[in-house]
């Protein structure tokens, strides 16, 4: 940001040069007699050439402040430190939940790649642990369980160990019995940054949903219990209510979704 911010700096010293040059001569040109036009001449670059030494000297100066200032807050804007995992849930033959030949993991997918673009052209630092239609336990070579399910839960808990992750982003879709339940739900650990970064989810997706959910302790969820970093799981909706189900299927509803997951994400940090 600094470099862009010197790049912009320098640039407007041209121009603020070039303008001087161009309003001295028009000065000097209207005032001075021909014979001594040469010897003018000669002068304005030379004082051209001093405003310009000051003008640099300044903004050189003005840079170091604004570096040393720089240097003492921690940067949670444009490019944070933080770096931000995405769980995009289920995956291979692991389909999660499904209505007819709508999947779960299809639409976990599809969000989580929109997320982690729009995280990464904001300047967050993001990563993806799964990229295509492929469950995570074939990646597991170490887990001791024959259990494919929980092969595929330590490896997506391993990797927030293996990076040096900030927070844990895990999507997800609903299911209810009852078909009228919908909205999303954001489920957080028995933990307060956990709980900070629910609630900021939360609040985003429920103004895209025109819901009024509160966010709810996963106290029941391996990938919760075992993060040792703040982690969410984001029920995106309900797969089971079909206005949940045809939004969550469409690409403008996983847009909307991403950005409202990614505008959590950044009201967190800017909290935290």
């Amino acid at each position: 940001m600094l470099g862009i911010q010197k790049r912009i700096q320098q640039k407007i010293i041209q121009q603020k040069i070039f303008l001087q040059k161009v309003f001295l001569q028009k000065v000097f040109l209207k005032k001075v007699h021909r014979p001594r036009l040469v010897s003018i001449l000669l002068i304005v670059p030379l004082l051209v050439l001093s405003l310009n030494g000051l003008t640099v000297q300044a903004h050189e100066k003005a840079d170091r402040i604004a570096d040393a200032k720089a240097d003492e807050k921690p940067a949670h804007h444009a490019f944070p430190k933080p770096v931000i995992l995405i769980d995009a849930g289920h995956g291979g033959v692991d389909g999660g939940t499904s209505y007819g030949d709508i999947l779960e993991k299809h639409i976990n997918l599809e969000i989580a790649q929109r997320l982690y673009l729009l995280l990464r052209s904001e300047g967050y630092r993001a990563i993806l642990n799964r990229n295509g239609d492929y469950a995570l336990s074939d990646e597991n070579r170490w887990h001791a369980s024959r259990s494919r399910h929980m092969k595929d839960l330590s490896q997506r808990e391993q990797m927030s160990e293996e990076v040096n992750t900030s927070v844990v982003i895990s999507l997800h879709v609903n299911w209810s019995k009852n078909s009228a339940s919908k909205g999303p739900i954001v489920l957080h650990q028995n933990e307060g940054r956990s709980a900070l970064l629910a609630a900021c989810i939360q609040e985003a997706l429920n103004t895209v949903y025109q819901s009024s959910w509160k966010p709810q302790s996963g106290k029941t969820y391996y990938l919760l219990n075992r993060t040792k970093v703040p982690a969410v799981i984001v029920e995106t909706g309900f797969i089971s209510n079909a206005e949940d189900r045809n939004f969550l299927n469409s690409p403008q509803g996983q847009k909307r979704v991403a950005q409202a997951v990614m505008a959590g994400i950044a009201r967190y940090f800017m909290e935290s």
